[in-house]
């Protein structure tokens, strides 16, 4: 028979209850990624990631679809939407937030090779193709109609347009489209067409013009605001501007190389991402296959190099911090992988934890948080 001590001990234990079903700082992560022959895909997986420990749970389809090679979140709904490249469509997908698997919504027509969301959850950006698009989000998070933007021309240019990414401002007032043949990074207003006013539409308003040959491919705003910088895919540079909130204005300040000085490797850069402390940025180099690191000056945004990191993987076109800022997910197209990077706190210094996910032609990394 039980003991007095044993019976009120486990009268505590019901009292407190179980344990959750998974630790407090699991999150999940969905994997965008090229299918067709030879890539093993069948469309946009998800796993869970452990931002405690570093690790993957298993790694399931959520959803099938051609060519899901770049998504992104809704900031507020559980949606979630994926820019079918070559096809020519946006599907949009309702998120099962237990298991993360993916329920069609319903589809936008766009060429796009990226998107994002507006801040307010209204407009959905896509950039690729003849232009950048704009297409209007109703309350559930579901497409509506678009409008494009094509980009002018610069003098004397004679080759296409070629945008290649489209970043709103954290108020929603900009959106920074880096046009990877035009040599710029254009700065768009968005707002309302006129006469109906909850048509959403991009407006020019700027442009900010990089040394020719640059490419600017992707671009990534400072915490603050103040700062932005675009990674360069032709070049193997970021460039680091100023940011101007009121005006909506890009001014360049520096331009700085993603590889060793002396290094001749060829490469083509992909992504840049900056940690959310602000204290520090990263750029991806296909080809050598690294992560460059960079310390950022608080009071100028400028940059200074730290060194590269090898992905231990094959083309690393695109990789995110997961919530938390602890650690850097790299995704191999190549090899079928995503890695794991333990980020220093002080000095920003990137360490292989031995962590690795196997998914088939990860193209983009994006995390919803538990909860």
């Amino acid at each position: 028979m039980p003991s007095i001590r044993v019976l009120a001990a486990l009268a505590v234990f019901a009292l407190v209850g179980l344990p959750a079903a998974g630790p407090a700082a699991e999150h999940l992560v969905w994997f965008g990624t090229y299918t067709g022959k030879g890539t093993g895909s069948d469309g946009i997986y998800v796993s869970r990631f452990d931002d405690a420990e570093g690790t993957f749970g298993p790694v399931t389809l959520a959803a099938r679809a051609k060519t899901p090679s770049f998504i992104a979140l809704h900031p507020t709904l559980p949606v979630l939407y994926a820019a079918c490249e070559f096809v020519g469509a946006i599907e949009a997908f309702t998120i099962d937030e237990a298991s993360g698997v993916l329920t069609p919504q319903g589809r936008g027509s766009a060429w796009a090779c990226h998107l994002s969301v507006a801040p307010r959850g209204d407009v959905l950006l896509a950039a690729g193709g003849p232009g950048v698009t704009c297409l209007a989000l109703d309350g559930a998070g579901r497409i509506g109609p678009a409008t494009l933007l094509a980009h002018p021309a610069p003098p004397g240019m004679s080759a296409k347009s070629f945008p290649h990414s489209v970043s709103p401002t954290a108020d929603g007032r900009f959106a920074m489209a880096c046009d990877m043949n035009y040599d710029r990074v254009f700065v768009h207003a968005i707002g309302g067409r006129p006469p109906d006013a909850a048509m959403p539409m991009l407006t020019s308003h700027d442009a900010a013009a990089l040394p020719a040959g640059s490419g600017p491919r992707h671009f990534a705003f400072h915490p603050n605001g103040r700062f932005g910088y675009a990674v360069n895919q032709k070049n193997s540079t970021v460039a680091a501007f100023t940011f101007d909130p009121e005006a909506g204005r890009l001014a360049l300040v520096q331009t700085i190389a993603t590889l060793p000085e002396g290094s001749t490797e060829k490469c083509a850069t992909a992504e840049i991402v900056l940690h959310p402390s602000g204290r520090f940025l990263y750029a991806s180099n296909r080809g050598p296959d690294t992560i460059a690191m960079y310390a950022v000056d608080a009071e100028t945004g400028r940059l200074t190099f730290l060194g590269v990191e090898p992905i231990r993987g094959k083309e690393p076109r695109n990789f995110v911090i997961a919530p938390g800022g602890r650690f850097l997910l790299a995704g191999g197209q190549h090899s079928a992988s995503v890695t794991v990077f333990a980020i220093d706190e002080e000095s920003g210094g990137l360490t292989f934890t031995g962590s690795k996910a196997d998914v088939p032609s990860p193209t983009c990394i994006r995390f919803r948080p538990a909860g």
